[in-house]
């Protein structure tokens, strides 16, 4: 790139020059020359301290990211041999946690011979996730890990 359109670091145009120019000019203030806008004609380049550059994004990057809210897995455990008021309990659990915007990990633990009647494990996940279907939808169905199985519900937007 033989020129370059020059901004210095208060903002001000100081026009188009070579761009050995440029580099001289920043060199004398000790500052860089950063390359702002590379497809235009010609290039745009910036006078400034690339070190304070990157700190204060970084800074700002910190900020905005303390500002929005991640949504925590939250985790609730049962077995398949539920009855209906216990069910009731971890639906309003669960309507809990999704009204606070979290992802919901509903987990089925299976002990000794519960574990060759899978079907019930996934009729009560399911269970769940029709009771919520207003609030919720399914992120990663009924996945089965070793004595357990899954379910995630993302809460709806």
């Amino acid at each position: 790139m033989p020129e370059v359109r020059l901004v210095d670091d208060n903002g001000a145009q100081l026009g188009v020059m070579p761009t050995r120019e440029a580099l001289r000019i920043a060199q004398e203030r000790e500052l860089d020359l950063i390359e702002v806008a590379p497809n235009s004609t010609p290039p745009v380049c910036r006078i400034m301290d690339y070190g304070k550059y990157r700190y204060e994004q970084r800074k700002r990057d910190r900020e905005s990211a303390k500002k929005t809210k991640q949504g925590e897995l939250r985790m609730i455990t049962s077995s398949p041999r539920i009855h209906d008021h216990d069910f009731n309990v971890k639906l309003k659990l669960l309507r809990k946690f999704l009204s606070e915007g979290n992802k919901v990990k509903l987990t089925i633990r299976f002990r000794s011979r519960e574990l060759s009647h899978r079907e019930i494990g996934e009729r009560l996940l399911s269970r769940f996730a029709e009771a919520t279907v207003d609030q919720a939808s399914v992120e990663r169905g009924p996945v089965t890990e070793g004595r357990m199985m899954s379910l995630i519900l993302v809460p709806k937007r």
